[in-house]
């Protein structure tokens, strides 16, 4: 009888952890990453007409999925203006049961390089550079929404003007306590594989803190591996999203599998969803919602980073 006890423990133990990851389906992911790199947003230039309408879609899905507005906006926009003119991150929240007051940022930015007017190929849409970010949180905020467990706040972030300055990043973190944000998962290219194949990405800034550690731990029993950045001459722990809380000291980190040393379609207007890995790219999406898991019910603090 113990022998039977166990066994239906052991298949509703593994049914459960099935039903977390059931909310995560590569037909969303195609979709939504389809969309984003299309060109009837014409590359997601900041300041474009093209960048409005991506924000329109981003704003849709996360009012699709119930995400709260952020602070004292009316909105998913928060807008700003730069350069004399008008931009916007797109921003929702899922609030915190236990410990609203801890923040954990999902985030990627949703800007690219516009029209490609002396090429053949008049968009650069940047499917992996980033909209496969951005299809992340929005995937990440569907799941964390129907898993309905978070103890701390859940920021979800699509940040504008990184191509140019990161200016979208520095706007919003002028507008949160660096000092109650826990941690920043930030989306960088994850649509093709990383130099250690399938099931594999990098973190940036790895050594900062025990980010990169938790979330490894929380993988143990899995076949995916969280690695240190490998191209630490190139600097991109500074060279995205995370590097303005990072310098507050917020666990602030990258996670990416671009291949910078020989990525063929690195700011290329070839940068298009064919030549992604979309069932790796899901995984890679998975990977993140299991290990983040800790972190966004309170479980684990990472430490703050170091200079």
């Amino acid at each position: 009888m113990k022998r039977v006890s166990l066994l239906l423990g052991v298949l509703l133990v593994s049914f459960a952890h099935a039903q977390k990851i059931a909310s995560i389906e590569k037909e969303d992911i195609v979709r939504i990453e389809t969309k984003l790199a299309s060109d009837d947003f014409e590359g997601r230039a900041t300041f474009s007409a093209g960048i409005e309408k991506a924000s329109a879609f981003i704003e849709n899905e996360f009012k699709e999925i119930g995400l709260a507005f952020y602070g004292d906006l009316q909105s998913y926009r928060q807008e700003f203006k730069f350069k004399g003119k008008d931009a916007n991150n797109v921003v929702g929240v899922l609030k915190g049961k236990t410990k609203p007051d801890e923040y954990v940022i999902f985030s990627a930015h949703y800007d690219h390089l516009g029209l490609n007017k002396d090429s053949e190929d008049k968009v650069f849409n940047g499917a992996n550079d980033d909209a496969s970010g951005v299809t992340a949180v929005i995937t990440l905020a569907k799941y964390f929404k129907k898993k309905g467990f978070n103890d701390r706040t859940i920021v979800f972030v699509a940040f504008t003007a990184e191509e140019i300055g990161g200016y979208g990043s520095k706007e919003f973190s002028k507008s949160i306590d660096a000092a109650k944000v826990v941690a920043m998962f930030n989306i960088e290219m994850i649509g093709t594989e990383s130099k250690w194949g399938k099931n594999s990405a990098y973190i940036t800034g790895f050594e900062k803190s025990n980010f990169g550690g938790i979330l490894q731990q929380n993988l143990k029993d899995s076949r995916f591996n969280f690695y240190p950045d490998p191209y630490p001459d190139q600097n991109l722990f500074y060279r995205s999203d995370n590097a303005r809380l990072a310098a507050m000291g917020v666990p602030a980190h990258t996670i990416s599998t671009s291949k910078m040393d020989v990525e063929p379609n690195y700011h290329k207007a070839s940068d298009e969803v064919s030549t992604l890995n979309l069932d790796n790219m899901t995984e890679i999406i998975k990977a993140i919602a299991i290990s983040s898991n800790t972190i966004v019910n309170g479980k684990d603090t990472p430490t703050r980073v170091t200079k």
